[in-house]
């Protein structure tokens, strides 16, 4: 078991482009980190700089107390599960997963028992004399999730490993992987663009935009403190709502200008966010978790001061919760997140979702009354995209 440590890491290619910009992180021994991000954000390129499938341009690479910069691939004491499995079709599972102590010269005797014991921990006994084609999408990942297993390695890199199977199978194998490395107690660094992915496996997330880290931390801390607009959009799903809007400040209280709406601030606001008071006469960006709009109907306890009308747009009927979609005529705010942005282009006129009470009566096209948890409001500033504490 290892640490893994990037110090300022920088990768630049051959054309000029800046993959990488002055990376630092420290995975800890046994720690289960992900890196996560929109395309082209780094986070794979970061994973291969680990593995030495990518030459450094700069900065220093440690696995444990090791200097790994120059070191090939095979000699870092690494395992990696690709996003393809990356399995010989003509072997057999047994063979397929033994292959690289074979290639070491290990003992056959050791081969089968680190064979055997990792097919019982993955539930591939039976399957050990098929051959892939005859497996499924999942039992193949779990093939490739064997042959790092039985390596006994310092650290799993993953990439992507459960992309391509269905959704359903893929919460299945998420649970899994994150049960397994708790009981390997390997350090592992897994990379994925799916943030639900990153918040219900790691120990800690690393996100990551346009080749820059935004902010590492537990998923819990990310979620409720964002330390920027960009982080804040990003994890959560549906994404954070996002508007310019203007900020009052009245002794312990306050209120925000949100387009035709005045919306009150509750004294929790300015205990949470202390800087806020900075800001009087100012606009700021304020961002607004799904779960913190309600049908008014639902929230008796949410003053009138923190309410605002609209129009239903569209409604998603999921059982447990209602997906609201809505219109607030304020000035809406891009993330950066290219991938959001590609979906969200052209799609609708609404610009605001809320998570509302399964039982509530409301009607597309009709109008309704929105209560606002103002308490969990977070804000940010218009220029610096920073968020305001």
């Amino acid at each position: 078991m290892a640490t893994v440590q990037l110090e300022g890491i920088n990768k630049v290619y051959d054309n000029g482009f800046h993959a990488i910009h002055d990376l630092d992180l420290e995975i800890a021994d046994k720690e289960f980190l992900v890196l996560v991000g929109p395309s082209g954000c780094g986070k794979s390129t970061a994973l291969r700089m680990i593995a030495g499938l990518e030459t450094i341009t700069g900065g220093t690479m440690k696995i444990g107390d090791r200097l790994v910069n120059d070191v090939e691939p095979k000699d870092r004491d690494i395992a990696m599960v690709f996003q393809n499995y990356a399995l010989y079709p003509h072997m057999s599972v047994y063979d397929n997963i033994g292959f690289a102590l074979k290639l070491a010269k290990v003992p056959k005797a050791e081969i089968d028992t680190r064979v055997r014991k990792a097919a019982a921990i993955l539930e591939l006994e039976e399957n050990l004399d098929r051959k892939p084609g005859q497996l499924s999408g999942g039992q193949r990942q779990r093939v490739a999730m064997g042959r790092a297993i039985v390596r006994q390695p310092a650290a799993f890199l993953m990439d992507e490993p459960l992309s391509n199977l269905d959704a359903k199978l893929r919460v299945q194998m998420r649970a899994e992987i994150a049960a397994l490395q708790r009981e390997l107690a390997v350090t592992t660094v897994y990379v994925t663009h799916d943030q639900i992915e990153a918040m219900t496996m790691g120990d800690r997330v690393a996100v990551l935009k346009d080749g820059y880290l935004q902010q590492v931390d537990t998923p819990q801390n990310l979620y409720d403190h964002p330390v920027n607009v960009f982080v804040a959009a990003f994890i959560g799903s549906p994404s954070m709502n996002l508007f310019e809007a203007d900020v009052h400040v009245s002794g312990d209280v306050g209120t925000i200008t949100l387009g035709p709406n005045v919306v009150g601030l509750s004294s929790e606001c300015f205990v949470k966010h202390p800087g806020l008071r900075e800001y009087d006469g100012r606009r700021v960006i304020i961002g607004i978790r799904p779960e913190d709009y309600e049908d008014a109907a639902f929230a008796p306890e949410i003053p009138e001061s923190q309410r605002i009308s609209s129009k239903v747009m569209l409604l998603e009927a999921l059982g447990s919760e209602i997906m609201v979609h809505f219109r607030i005529d304020a000035p809406t705010v891009d993330s950066g997140d290219p991938d959001a942005a590609e979906e969200k282009a052209g799609i609708d006129v609404s610009n605001a979702v809320g998570r509302f009470n399964p039982r509530s009566t409301v009607r597309l096209g009709e109008s309704v009354e929105i209560a606002i948890s103002t308490e969990n409001m977070h804000f940010f500033d218009a220029e610096t995209r920073q968020a305001i504490d």
